[in-house]
């Protein structure tokens, strides 16, 4: 099996991150599925299909029972575990899967860095962030505030939020051993501050937050 990293984290969380080599079949045996998770793998094509199952193995690796945890979805496509008071977030990139899980709520990003994102800048970023970019760590910089902003999303997890005015990352030095910076989520009454943890993992960047445990809605 490609667990590659189970790392305890702040607030009682975990982080883990699965590297994809196996194929389907190997996954089908090691999880039995259940009616209703073959249905909605039934109704996936190609690489999907791998991450899906890949996620769902992370899942269960991290949570230490015996018996798989289940991984379902709210009203608004949250996922969550059966049975659990942990919040837990999931991202996919090539051949990485990410999860995060704490009794807090999480969110996640893993992203392969590409050239493509500082064109875009200006759909994801406000002025002060963009204002605060090293020339030197850009691309890096970059990758940081888009997983963050991916994973604040994520952690609201009703969507309808605006990257730009209602998500919002605190500018930071960017440091290539890994670093943190703050985030907040706005939205009507809603308010939550988040701590927001970034480590480059070879090509791929990811990104991890954790809401504050004073924080309030």
């Amino acid at each position: 099996m490609s667990l590659r990293l189970q790392q305890q984290i702040a607030y009682k969380g975990i982080l883990g991150l699965w590297t994809i080599e196996e194929d389907e079949p190997w996954f089908l045996d090691k999880m039995q599925l259940t009616t209703e998770e073959q249905k909605q793998l039934n109704g996936m094509r190609g690489r999907r299909r791998l991450e899906w199952l890949s996620a769902r193995m992370l899942v269960h690796e991290l949570s230490g029972r015996e018996e798989r945890a289940h991984l379902v979805k709210d009203e608004f496509g949250k996922p969550y575990i059966k049975d659990s008071t942990h919040h837990i977030s999931i991202s996919h990139s090539g051949k990485l899967a990410a999860v995060v899980a704490a009794p807090c709520v999480v969110g996640i990003d893993i992203q392969l860095l590409v050239p493509k994102l500082e064109r875009l800048m200006h759909k994801y970023m406000n002025a002060e962030e963009i204002n605060g970019l090293e020339e030197h760590h850009k691309l890096q910089q970059l990758h940081v505030y888009w997983g963050a902003k991916e994973a604040l999303y994520k952690a609201y997890g009703r969507r309808a939020l605006d990257f730009c005015t209602n998500i919002k990352v605190t500018p930071f030095q960017y440091d290539s051993k890994g670093g943190e910076t703050q985030g907040v989520i706005i939205k009507d009454d809603y308010y939550v501050e988040f701590k927001v943890i970034y480590k480059m993992i070879e090509t791929h960047m990811l990104v991890y937050v954790l809401a504050k445990e004073k924080s309030s809605t």
